[in-house]
């Protein structure tokens, strides 16, 4: 259940590094809030690749090509950290980034719901309490730090 605690940290990591070290005003910390994002992308796509197994447990069985769609969905994931990363790409990232998360919050629920895949989701529907918060965390990060207001170079 370390996953979400994970993900947190990267999240947070470079914004709380930067105050630290005096970088600060709102568009250090934006630009430095949306660097988290994009190493919590990178961590999402490392997963894709080492634990693909876990990854394609969390589809259906009838979809077709399921490792395929892992393998693909990694590389994607690792597109949008791309995005983040470079300032004049980082609205459209985030845009992106919104929209996968809804998307991809399919996957978190039947996984859950069938107690299968990686990072909590054996708990079955209860980790959905935490998993949901941390999505609407996800998409309120994407969208303040990326999207309503993109930090240019």
């Amino acid at each position: 259940m370390t996953t979400p605690l994970v993900i947190l940290m990267l999240l947070c990591s470079p914004l709380l590094l930067s105050y630290f070290a005096g970088k600060r005003g709102i568009e250090m910390r934006d630009r430095f809030a949306s660097y988290g994002l994009g190493l919590a992308f990178l961590f999402f796509a490392l997963g894709h690749f080492v634990a693909t197994e876990g990854m394609v447990e969390m589809l259906p069985p009838w979809l077709p090509s399921r490792y395929a769609i892992v393998y693909l969905t990694g590389v994607f994931e690792v597109m949008i950290a791309a995005g983040i990363f470079i300032s004049a790409y980082r609205q459209v990232a985030g845009q992106i980034a919104i929209a996968t998360f809804l998307c991809f919050f399919t996957a978190n629920i039947y996984a859950a719901w069938h107690s299968v895949g990686l990072g909590g989701h054996q708990w079955g529907p209860v980790y959905l309490l935490i998993r949901a918060p941390l999505q609407l965390l996800l998409i309120f990060w994407t969208y303040h730090f990326c999207v309503k207001r993109p930090v240019l170079p």
